[in-house]
């Protein structure tokens, strides 16, 4: 089934049967029956209760087969061992749809897992989706069509807005919606999944990309069952404008313990997570904070208001509130361009004793004298060197005096610039936050939220489009060369095969046939150990470089064998490998593993000695193509070293683009049998001489970890 079919009768039901509805208000199987009449619910309403006549001043029926009609939503609200029976009955009676607040299923263990194996099989066979079991439900505001006994809607029902909330844990999507509510963020609907039996965190995303009254999708993430569904619910929503923000927890190191390869323990599941969300289109954030501050921003700038660029300017009546504003931008990778001549030119002449580059300090003179505020706001509003507008007003808004000057101001500024956006770092009383989230300005309190929230939303303008270079899905070949999974002369011949680039090599038995083979390549030469149970040479020094006569060839040939007897004593020797000595300006490692939920992906990253110790590491899903393999280059923040930075040689970056697109298309197409790929390093010579491998490792599927 395609994710997000037939969760119509869930979020817009027309009625509600309350399975397990109980009289008092404060159990589980009160709490809807009171939520709906108190909040307003205006579909019919049929508690079910075998012992009652009435349930909180509603006909009550002894099963949900005597109810009038098939309800649209059946909420299950009894124990684990009667839940079965009863998502059973619904099926029969032809309910559309059933939330089992039931726990004690698969989180429990084998028995409970065959429990939650029949509530699936019901929702299968008839057709019927079922949210749960051990879920908080789900909510749609504006109908005030209430699945759930979260204590969040106590009090009130949030605001209707356009922010949906899908969220694996139920605590933390209530919290979720509740802190939204808090800070005045309306909410469209709210979706938890618990153990996902049939609804899943895909089938929620999915919906609300086609639901009208959401316009942005909050995703709380604790763990993927799916990786195609939710690759295709998130591209959906990318593809219909509703920006996911998603906030992943739990992430398990637990496959970088095992991996073999520096590529394994560098490219763990957390930054597949990462690469994913990028690719589909979503932001990730670190943080509920983070998750609310932003999903309000975009909820509001949205669909033409979103900053183009990290460029800022900062308005703001302290020198000192300037500062630490700046310092947040530049944390988070935002700029502050100088405001132009004119820009700075008019604010001197209203105020000739501010600071006017930017930060814009105008003193204390823009919050006492109305007219001052507005005319230097409006230029340095109008200056288009700066993406963003931040307009600090810490405590202004709870100032009656300075409350008007600002709201009059902030009304008049915009009328005149109806799609600038301006973000104000402010807190205040909750209905002049209200009216400036209506006026189309984003509130954030404080400063290092305010910067990290523009620095997302300028991440979620460059991910809001689908990828035009993306390579299309790579058929499996056939089986490699034996050799090639035995030391690195074969697996360097796999991946010249596949495009990547490597050295004339020559393997040999002896010192004669080394110094033979080192005459004809070229001195000087390096000396490697060929075996298959020495991935890692340097540790057991089986490496020699600079090796630049006949005379040190069989000196360094002997030596290096007695080393490698001495510290690997029952490694089996193929013999000895002898390449040219290569240079190049910069070094790199690239690879690609099998990640369990999402096939192979791919990284580059700093290469040599220091690729896990200094982790700087782009991730990608294979295949990648040459230009997002350069987008992956350009990531790292070693980058300017490779581009030539304070005099340096500019590296080969096409040629090292080429050299991970190559080395994904043959990642992809060997996930069968090739569990890792370690090229490290991938030597970088100066633009357009190119780039070689000189040390791989191919490690099959199915082979125990090499350390």
């Amino acid at each position: 089934m395609r994710p997000g079919e037939g969760l119509d009768a869930l979020m817009s039901p027309r009625s509600i049967a309350i399975i397990g509805a109980s009289q008092e208000a404060t159990k589980i199987g009160g709490r809807p029956v009171d939520l709906l009449r108190r909040h307003g619910y205006a579909g019919r309403i049929y508690p079910v209760n075998p012992k009652a006549v009435t349930v909180q001043g509603l006909k009550a029926y002894a099963s949900v087969a005597e109810v009038p009609e098939a309800p649209d939503l059946a909420i299950i609200a009894v124990d684990a061992e009667r839940a079965g029976e009863a998502v059973e009955q619904c099926a029969a009676r032809g309910v559309r749809s059933v939330v089992v607040f039931s726990s004690g299923f698969a989180e429990l263990g084998e028995q409970g897992r065959a429990m939650q194996d029949r509530l699936r099989l019901a929702a299968r066979n008839s057709g019927m989706r079922l949210l749960g079991p051990n879920c908080l439900g789900a909510v749609s505001v504006a109908e005030k069509s209430i699945a759930t006994f979260s204590i969040v809607l106590e009090h009130s029902m949030p605001a209707a807005g356009s922010l949906g909330i899908v969220s694996q844990s139920g605590n933390l999507g209530s919290y979720t919606m509740r802190l939204a509510s808090e800070r005045g963020v309306g909410v469209s609907r709210f979706i938890t999944t618990g153990n996902e039996c049939d609804v899943d965190i895909a089938d929620g995303i999915a919906w609300m990309a086609r639901d009208p009254a959401t316009k942005v999708i909050l995703c709380c993430l604790e763990a993927c069952r799916d990786a195609g569904r939710l690759i295709s619910a998130l591209e959906e929503a990318r593809d219909a404008g509703k920006p996911v923000i998603a906030m992943k927890i739990g992430t398990s190191a637990a496959g970088q313990a095992a991996a073999a390869s520096h590529t394994g323990a560098m490219a763990g599941s957390d930054a597949v997570f990462d690469a994913l969300f990028a690719r589909c289109g979503a932001v990730r954030v670190r943080s509920i904070d983070e998750l609310i501050d932003l999903g309000h921003a975009a909820s509001i700038l949205l669909p033409d208001r979103l900053p183009k660029g990290p460029g800022i300017a900062i308005l703001t009546a302290s020198g000192g509130f300037g500062v630490l504003l700046a310092d947040a931008a530049q944390s988070v990778g935002l700029t502050l361009p100088e405001l132009g001549q004119e820009t700075q030119r008019q604010i001197l002449e209203l105020v000739p004793f501010a600071s006017a580059r930017n930060p814009v300090d105008a003193t204390a003179q823009m919050s006492s004298r109305p007219d001052l505020l507005e005319k230097i706001m409006t230029a340095v509003v109008a200056d288009d060197r700066a993406d963003t507008v931040i307009l600090p007003l810490p405590f202004s808004l709870h100032l009656p005096r300075l409350r008007s000057i600002y709201m009059d101001t902030l009304r008049n500024i915009r009328a005149q610039f109806p799609q600038r956006p301006i973000v104000l770092c402010v807190d205040g009383p909750e209905d002049a936050l209200t009216e400036l989230h209506a006026l189309g300005f984003p509130t954030v309190e404080s400063f290092d939220g305010c910067c990290a929230t523009i620095a997302a939303l300028v991440r979620l303008q460059g991910v809001s489009k689908r990828p035009q270079d993306v390579p299309a899905a790579i058929e499996q070949a056939g089986p490699l060369a034996a050799d090639a999974f035995r030391h690195e002369l074969g697996a360097k011949r796999a991946l010249a095969e596949a495009g990547v680039p490597v050295l004339a090599e020559r393997l040999v038995q002896d010192a004669d046939a080394a110094a033979r083979a080192a005459t004809e390549i070229g001195y000087p030469v390096v000396l490697k150990i060929a075996s298959p149970d020495l991935p890692h040479k340097t540790e057991v020094g089986g490496v020699v470089v600079g090796v630049g006569s006949e005379a040190e060839v069989r000196r360094a040939y002997a030596q290096m064998l007695d080393r490698v007897a001495t510290n690997a004593p029952n490694a089996t020797i193929d013999g000895v490998i002898v390449a040219p000595m290569a240079k190049g300006v910069a070094e790199l490692i690239l690879g690609s593993r099998i990640d369990p939920l999402f096939g192979p992906v791919v990284m580059v990253g700093l290469g040599g000695i220091f690729a896990e110790s200094l982790q700087d590491s782009a991730v990608q899903m294979a295949p990648v193509s040459e230009t997002q393999a350069m987008a992956m280059l350009k990531s790292l923040r070693a980058f300017a070293v490779l581009d030539g930075a304070r005099g340096r040689p500019r590296a080969d970056l096409d040629a090292a683009a080429r050299a991970v697109a190559a080395l994904s298309r043959f990642a992809a197409a060997h996930t069968d049998t090739i569990a890792e790929i370690d090229v490290n390093p991938l030597l970088l010579r100066a633009k357009g001489e190119g780039a070689v491998a000189l040390d791989a490792l191919l490690i099959p599927r199915g082979a125990p970890p090499t350390h």
